[in-house]
């Protein structure tokens, strides 16, 4: 088996991660339980060659990206990320929307980033608040959605 092993020979485990947006400061209410959506996928077009119907030729058509989810607990009114959302999804296109881009890292023990994914020309598409559960003793978490134009893999 070929390929890079990390400390240990072991992959890393996926609950040390930062995020960060704009310029890559690190917002301080920027910490999330959960990220998901980091991913690329070739679309393609299926095309039956006239005479020959043993297979069906697929053709490249382009690239797509789902979108980026974030889920943490919920924040107060006056968060910069809370804001930004607001902005842009309760603003009634009045302003133009503003994009940045989002910075996924995963890190290792010692802090050290062994992945990092930029997603860039990211805006908020859907802000919702998980359901309440008199039943359980659970966190308040709210899940922001992202859409972007393309995404790039460092590292």
């Amino acid at each position: 088996m070929s390929g890079e092993y990390f400390e240990g020979g072991y992959p890393p485990p996926a609950f040390y991660f930062t995020v960060t947006f704009g310029d890559g400061m690190k917002v301080p209410d920027a910490s999330f339980s959960e990220v998901s959506g980091i991913g690329i996928e070739m679309e393609t077009e299926s095309v039956v060659e006239g005479g020959e119907n043993r297979f069906v030729h697929q053709l490249p058509k382009s690239i797509k990206h789902p979108n980026l989810e974030l889920k943490r607990g919920i924040s107060t009114l006056n968060s910069p990320l809370v804001k930004w959302c607001k902005e842009t999804l309760e603003g009634a296109f009045i302003k133009a929307i503003v994009p940045q881009t989002i910075i996924v890292k995963l890190n290792g023990a010692e802090g050290e980033v062994l992945r990092a994914w930029a997603f860039v020309d990211a805006y908020p598409i859907k802000w919702d608040v998980e359901g309440f559960n008199a039943t359980k003793n659970e966190v308040a978490i709210e899940k922001m959605t992202f859409a972007y134009t393309y995404s790039k893999r460092s590292k």
